[in-house]
């Protein structure tokens, strides 16, 4: 058993990075976090070139869109493989389900 009981998203998803739309893929969790009332949300964003070189390998702002969902969140250094991590706090850029019936379908 986790500590969190974990929403997520794996697929396609636009970024925009310094006013630049890209689409890549990514692989999102997240879960709420009640301690302190926030859903929190993070993942990874597959290797992507063109991100490599808006992103410099430095921390940026990044707004993202997974279908009908999007957020804002953070890129993060690259990984050893080049994949950037991307987080967010709020709002993800998933659906999460909100009721029990959504839970148990």
């Amino acid at each position: 058993m986790s500590e969190h009981d974990e929403d997520g998203y794996s697929g396609e998803a636009t970024l925009v990075v310094d006013g630049v739309s890209l689409t890549t893929t990514v692989e999102l969790r997240g879960y709420f976090q009640p301690i302190d009332g926030y859903y929190r949300w993070y993942g990874r964003v597959a290797v992507n070139e063109e991100l490599t070189r808006l992103a410099g390998g430095k921390k940026k702002a990044v707004s993202i869109q997974a279908g009908t969902h999007s957020a804002v969140g953070e890129l993060s250094d690259p990984d050893p493989w080049g994949r950037y991590r991307i987080t967010g706090t709020s709002t993800p850029p998933f659906h999460v389900p909100t009721t029990l019936e959504e839970l148990n379908a």
